[in-house]
């Protein structure tokens, strides 16, 4: 850490309090988080990591209306089993909130007012999607379809999971509502917006002074420059929230994104008052003196390193964050996470069939630090048996049970040192530097692998010695290398213990040492303290070995786990609800010539299409670019819905929808049997 910074502020993601932690959310925020927070502590630096459950999301409400309970009862129950999880894991908050107590309330309440009263937040009549069928407006989250960037089907209201871009739901291709699966209409309402577009300038600059951020979240934000920050609603017509605290606005709250991320600054103030001094957090937050570091999942980028950056700015009496690490995505046996789908691994029935320190470790050592990764239970067992039992375990019982069997479980005295001797010891007295480095820049598969060849080096070593055979031949040269071997001992427990806590204090345990690892300080890991004589604590296995048998017994619970297969194909379900035919005639389809067609740029699905609709050309932009290449549609004719209201998407008016099949398996369009005259009406 910079020596300009006095202290450390972590956050971690907030988490939605809408079901259990799973390890997708571990290996994207909490674990590396947890790594980085545990080595700054032992770098004796002034720390705190803050978090909470984020309790106001659409997705709670979807979740109750599905259970039919209120909100409440909901964030009740998950933010008490993700916070019991998080302990259990060894994820060390100083302070685990949540945003429904009423300190969030105020404090976000307060937040908008300023940045009302600093002219960054406009009032707008707007179009909406309504569901006329339960007679609401749809908040974000609400609504799905097709995102207008990569194709995604699985888009949402509020953002693509996949590409990640924040999304209007306006902008969605096909849009459908996820409380009656019917297309919502367009209605007006007003809403608060902050300007966001105001607040670019700024943003450019601030983020030129930080090139040491991850190539994901830099290449993320010149994007969103490139094309343009926009107003953001900030404004819901909701009932479950933060009130707008205006005359005029009852009904409405304050979209969750907005609200979430002040979590962070009302957690901290929570912490501070538990602390018996209620200002302590303006040491952290308005304090420039304070490096301020989000540990978050790429689909939050544009949350963290824009949105509240902005808002942060806008309001004026709190710093910047100094470091956004971004991790991407884990993935489950190859296939994309998903809750929905029971695909997932819950930490809870993790927990109850396995030590935390396991999994912590292998996923740090497959952490998505630059790309999607990949967690597969047969890795997740060889990774175990290997690296943790073999090596790392291994080493430290052997040296304890040796030391207990030819010393009478007592440190012996050091002889002189061997070249040996002195290559394992200089390697620990270096390792402090070496690992440490890695963990200040976020590198932590790097950490992690490094970490592990101190304890390699350690085995190397003991194999080379043989004290075994030594001890007949030379006791007092047995003695020596026993008493290094425990050194080594002793600096792995703290070289560890950022990754595997529990199993560095069962070391300390073992060795009978005062005090506890978190206690320790990181730089003087790898100075030799143990003095002869001693008397060394009981030696335990530290990582059983995973068999066969219980690793595919959780390989049977994601085939027990996944979605039935349809008998048709996957060719969707009818809709319950009958229209009007009055409603069908209002669609105006006809028959369109294409002049040209192109891919929009940076996406995977979407064409760009320059069609004649009668004597009129206009463009269209459509979702079919898996199926057909550009060259395959110029000069055919495609039916399109010429009345549909114009649409951005990425950027270009898209005048017009045109029609396909979807039969599961492929999209076919809708095309005339025979050639027709362009703007010929399809009845």
């Amino acid at each position: 850490m910079s020596g300009q910074f006095k202290r450390l502020l972590v956050t971690s993601a907030l988490p939605y309090a809408n079901g259990p932690i799973h390890l997708g959310h571990l290996a994207g925020v909490y674990v590396p988080s947890d790594i980085y927070v545990r080595y700054q502590r032992l770098k004796k630096r002034e720390v705190i990591h803050i978090c909470g459950s984020d309790e106001h999301g659409v997705a709670i409400t979807i979740r109750a209306e599905k259970e039919g309970v209120s909100p409440q009862e909901i964030v009740d129950r998950y933010h008490a089993s993700m916070k019991e999880s998080f302990q259990r894991l060894g994820v060390s908050f100083d302070n685990y909130s949540r945003t429904s107590l009423p300190i969030h309330h105020e404090t976000t309440q307060a937040f908008f007012l300023k940045v009302l009263e600093k002219g960054f937040l406009v009032r707008k009549t707007t179009r909406q999607l309504f569901c006329t069928k339960t007679q609401q407006f749809l908040a974000d989250r609400y609504v799905q379809g097709t995102c207008p960037y990569c194709g995604s089907d699985e888009a949402k209201g509020d953002q693509c999971e996949k590409c990640g871009r924040p999304m209007d739901p306006l902008s969605l291709i096909n849009p459908i509502s996820v409380l009656s699966g019917e297309r919502p209409e367009i209605r007006e309402t007003t809403h608060w917006f902050f300007d966001l577009k105001k607040a670019q300038p700024d943003l450019i600059e601030w983020q030129k002074t930080h090139p040491e951020w991850k190539d994901n979240v830099k290449n993320y934000c010149r994007g969103a420059f490139e094309e343009g920050l926009q107003e953001r609603c900030i404004t819901r017509d909701l009932r479950w929230g933060v009130k707008v605290p205006l005359e005029g606005d009852e009904g409405k709250v304050i979209y969750v994104w907005f609200d979430a991320p002040i979590g962070y600054i009302s957690s901290t103030k929570e912490w501070a008052i538990a602390q018996g001094d209620p200002d302590l957090w303006k040491k952290y937050w308005c304090d420039p003196g304070t490096k301020l570091v989000h540990f978050i999942g790429k689909d939050n980028i544009f949350f963290h390193a824009l949105m509240f950056p902005a808002m942060l700015m806008t309001h004026g009496d709190f710093i910047l964050p100094e470091n956004v690490p971004a991790f991407e995505f884990m993935n489950l046996e190859g296939r994309k996470l998903s809750t929905s789908k029971n695909w997932a691994v819950w930490l809870p029935e993790y927990l109850e069939a396995f030590e935390p320190d396991p999994l912590r470790y292998y996923l740090a050592y497959n952490a998505p630090e630059n790309q999607d990764s990949d967690f597969k239970w047969q890795e997740f067992q060889n990774i175990n048996n290997s690296h943790l039992a073999d090596v790392f375990g291994n080493f430290v019982n052997r040296v304890v049970s040796m030391t207990l069997r030819y010393f009478d479980g007592k440190v012996p005295a050091r002889g002189a040192l061997s070249a040996e001797d002195e290559k394992i010891l200089e390697l620990i007295r270096t390792m402090p530097e070496t690992v440490g480095a890695l963990h200040e820049a976020v590198h932590l598969r790097e950490a992690v692998g490094m970490t592990l060849e101190s304890a390699r080096a350690g085995n190397l070593y003991l194999q080379e010695q043989q004290p075994w055979k030594l001890m007949k031949e030379s006791p007092e040269r047995c003695g020596t290398v026993l008493n290094v071997s425990l050194e080594v001992c002793r600096a792995l427990a703290v070289l560890f213990h950022p990754i595997t806590p529990f199993t560095s204090e069962k070391i300390w345990r073992m060795l009978n040492l005062p005090g506890r690892v978190e206690d320790q300080e990181w730089d003087q890991a790898g100075i030799p303290v143990l003095e002869p004589g001693h008397a060394l604590g009981e030696p335990v296995i530290l990582f059983r070995k995973f068999e066969d048998e219980e690793i595919q017994k959780q390989l049977d619970k994601l085939t027990v786990s996944e979605p039935a297969q349809e008998e048709d194909s996957g060719i969707a379900p009818f809709l319950d609800q009958q229209v009007a035919y009055d409603e069908v005639a209002k669609l105006d389809l006809r028959v369109a010539d294409v002049l040209e067609a192109e891919r929009v740029k940076k996406t995977e699905k979407l064409l760009q299409l320059k069609i004649r609709v009668g004597k009129e050309e206009r463009t269209i932009v459509a979702g079919v670019a898996q199926y057909y290449a550009p060259e395959d549609l110029v000069g055919k004719q495609i039916i399109v819905v010429a009345n549909l209201e114009p649409a951005k998407i990425r950027g270009i008016e898209s005048k017009g929808m045109l029609l396909a099949a979807n039969d599961g398996e492929r999209l076919t369009l809708m095309m005339p049997a025979q050639p027709c005259k362009s703007g010929a009406r399809v009845l």
